[in-house]
């Protein structure tokens, strides 16, 4: 089910019944809908958590994740020294972008998902678009 911005808006402000991870859930159908990834052009998908970031390359006509990278890979893990701060996120950023042109991939669909396009999210872009990602 795809609803409107002033759908949603209105279920989450007027039904006190719709659940904050039910609206989560259509918010990111909503979502969904707009984004595309396929071989030539995989979606670049974000998940942020409080002590975390982790990035995947999506292939969204087969279902199958290409790449992933996280704050937990171990190299990456000793060269930083706080995992939830903007620096850790370029590097993720950096070796994402690494690995994908390793793959020949050089264009990809950026998907922030359900956060705001700053700070931590923000920084990976730039950290993708400076290895050479292509947005």
């Amino acid at each position: 089910m795809k609803f409107s911005k002033r759908v949603l808006l209105r279920l989450k402000n007027k039904n006190k019944k719709l659940k904050p991870q039910k609206f989560k859930k259509l918010k990111r159908q909503n979502l969904r809908g707009l984004i595309k990834g396929t071989s030539n052009r995989p979606r670049l998908s974000v998940y942020r958590s409080h002590k975390n970031i982790y990035v995947q390359l999506i292939d969204d006509k087969t279902s199958t994740t290409l790449i992933s990278c996280s704050t937990l890979d171990r190299d990456l893990k000793l060269a930083m020294p706080s995992k939830n701060n903007c620096n850790s996120s370029e590097l993720i950023g950096k070796k994402i972008a690494k690995l994908s042109l390793e793959k020949n991939i050089n264009k990809v669909v950026f998907d922030r998902g359900r956060y705001f396009y700053h700070g931590r999210i923000k920084a990976l872009a730039d950290g993708a678009r400076i290895g050479g990602l292509e947005f």
